[in-house]
């Protein structure tokens, strides 16, 4: 009998309340339930041993970076460290996949191409391109990916036009069970509950960006409202980011209590639908003080609690200036509604007629910088279509709402989507790892050769044998190294970086086990005191070990602070080891245990939380003491 493939998913955290976490959760879901494979799941957003991540059947490890080792990095190589640019490397040679997936928007995988594991293993990019022209960096890297799949017809039709007929189309899965039409019965009972009669409810379900079309949705409805009293927008967001939306109900002339959004207890995951009222209410079925919010990324409601809401609505409208499949709207339509969708980009499918939608009319803008064309729905059209729906016959709307789910259910259900994945996968070749995987290693210690025949062979060859990064004269980190050797940087100063970067990512991918630097006889209990960096830090840390010693006598004292720090510490005899730092420490849920996990230490403390992470210290200087220096 053949292994089983190891395949390895990148993408953000399937637990995450997003467009990408929904699909990764369905079909991480659907690949491990077909016994066929070993699943590893790469999640954006987490880090690499968050607790969380020990919670699913299957394994997973975070891709992001511990805020510390972020700092003194460029905005933009934040951005890109937060899509696992450094720790996908670290998660392939542990867990060696026969197939790897990426799935984000195609600038979180820069340079993955040039990869030294990149073309050693079958590599798949699942992708959403949300706007004409295509963006330069999916057409840079379409020759470098074999298995290039788009989550829209619109992409896979322009990336045709250029020649590209690799790209296909592989749409985002839904879990088409999750979503459906309640019964008269209890959608009036939601409506009661939520104090609601017989008003007619616009829906929209969003990520509040600026990419979706918020001040045109509000004046589209302005213009509705004008001829049907009774309407009503409900904007299911957070209302705390993006747009301004209170402003731009305020700037309109609309009445607040007109437009109603989810909020949604942190504390008991209770919901209710209302007005705007603010942020951190008090709960009115726990009584919990500050708990509740308007629905977010962090805190959303549950699929069920989303599928009542949907419910709520008499019409779904989701005008936005491009996107890469806009996951509401599918879900919108499996309750059996009728969508008005922007007829641009993703929304393209979603308003055709066989797919129960309308089309929303729009007009070209670009945007500044990337050039790229976006639409500004027409708040008009918005208000026409809105009573279009309203007037529609019952049997013709009846006929639209089935077709939009019956459509939902052949395009993008799980079962659909995840079968078609499952045969792309076991097309792809099984992977008996026999290349050099140490050839992936950076390598400090390379010299460069004396000569060169040009500055483009120098930049290429340090990327090569010093990051094992196979950069051509197309790759952003080559032009920025050729940008700084004519403006007069040395070869050496640039080599001495190399190879700093080298030794430090090394030492990030050879970080031993926290449980192999602890003792394992007689030191079954453990205090941590974690204290990285700063001289003057750990020297007052210092002063006080010894009382911390006196109040938990029985106690071994560990230290974790960076090498440099050791001279103004080591000789204190309340210390039983001292160690170095490591980001894991952080994370105080590793360190003292949590669920199965029984954890390293008894204790931990983290002095430095009020000095070096968070300036928490002052207080303005209204805090109070308990005792006097008099």
């Amino acid at each position: 009998m053949s292994k089983k493939k190891t395949v390895l998913i990148h993408s953000n955290f399937c637990r995450a309340y997003t467009g990408f976490g929904k699909n990764k959760k369905n079909i991480l879901r659907y690949l491990y339930n077909t016994g066929k494979y070993n699943i590893v799941e790469l999640a954006n957003g987490v880090q690499w041993d968050d607790p969380t991540t020990k919670l699913l059947p299957w394994e997973c490890r975070g891709s992001g970076l511990p805020p510390n080792e972020l700092q003194g990095l460029s905005a933009e190589d934040q951005r890109v460290e937060g899509y696992g640019r450094k720790l996908v490397d670290k998660a392939i040679k542990e867990f060696k996949p026969d197939v790897y997936i990426g799935m984000e928007d195609i600038w979180a995988f820069n340079s993955f191409h040039t990869k030294p594991w990149w073309n050693k293993i079958n590599t798949m990019i699942w992708t959403t391109l949300d706007s004409l022209p295509i963006l330069p960096q999916a057409i840079e890297y379409a020759p470098k990916i074999k298995n290039y799949y788009v989550w829209a017809s619109f992409a896979e039709t322009a990336m045709k036009e250029m020649g590209y007929n690799h790209v296909k189309t592989l749409r985002g899965s839904l879990d088409t069970s999750k979503f459906f039409r309640l019964s008269d019965e209890k959608r009036a009972s939601l409506r009661k509950s939520n104090n609601l009669s017989d008003e007619f409810i616009v829906g929209f379900v969003f990520r509040n960006q600026l990419r979706k079309s918020v001040p045109n949705m509000l004046e589209g409805f302005k213009l509705f409202k004008a001829k049907e009293p009774k309407a009503k927008l409900l904007l299911h967001t957070h209302w705390s980011e993006g747009w301004d939306i209170p402003r731009l109900i305020k700037e309109k002339g609309i009445n607040p209590e007109d437009i109603l959004t989810t909020y949604i207890c942190n504390k008991c995951g209770v919901y209710h639908i209302s007005p705007f009222r603010g942020q951190e209410l008090t709960c009115a079925s726990c009584g919990t003080e500050k708990s509740v919010n308007t629905t977010n990324t962090g805190r959303g409601v549950s699929d069920s609690q989303l599928n009542e809401i949907y419910n709520l609505m008499d019409v779904y409208c989701h005008p936005f200036t491009s996107g890469g499949q806009e996951i509401p709207i599918q879900e919108a339509k499996l309750t059996e509604m009728i969508s008005l969708v922007t007829n641009y980009s993703c929304g393209e499918d979603s308003c055709s007629e066989e797919s129960g939608g309308i089309p929303l009319e729009w007009s070209e803008y670009r945007e500044p910088g990337t050039q790229f064309i976006k639409a500004s729905t027409s708040a008009d059209d918005i208000a026409k279509k809105l009573e279009l729906v309203r007037d529609m016959e019952q049997e013709k709307r009846v006929g639209m709402e089935k077709k939009s789910r019956q459509w939902v259910v052949d395009n993008f259900s799980v079962e659909v989507i995840g079968k078609q994945l499952e045969e792309i996968i076991d097309e792809m070749p099984p992977i008996d790892y026999d290349f050099d995987s140490k050839g992936m290693d950076y390598n400090p210690n390379y010299q460069p050769r004396n000569k060169y025949t040009s500055q483009e062979e120098f930049i290429i060859d340090i990327y090569k044998n010093i990051l094992c990064d196979d950069v051509d004269e197309n790759s952003q980190g080559f032009k920025h190294w050729m940008r700084q050797l004519q403006s007069g940087k040395s070869s050496d100063e640039i080599v001495n970086y190399f190879k700093k970067v080298a030794i430090q990512e090394t030492q990030k991918l050879k970080t031993p086990a926290l449980e192999d630097l602890l003792s394992k006889e007689g030191d079954d209990k453990r205090i941590a005191v974690v204290i990285p960096q700063s001289e003057v830090d750990v020297l007052l840390v210092n002063s006080l070990l010894k009382n911390l010693k006196s109040q938990y006598k029985e106690h071994n004292i560990y230290i974790f602070t960076k090498p440099e720090c050791y001279p103004y510490i080591d000789d204190n005899p309340a210390i039983y080891k001292l160690l170095p730092y490591n980001p894991v420490v952080e994370n105080s849920l590793i360190m003292e245990g949590v669920s199965d996990h029984e954890g390293y230490f008894d204790m931990v403390f983290y002095p430095h939380s009020t000095t070096q992470k968070n300036i928490s210290y002052i207080h303005n200087g209204l805090d109070k003491h308990e005792f006097s220096l008099k």
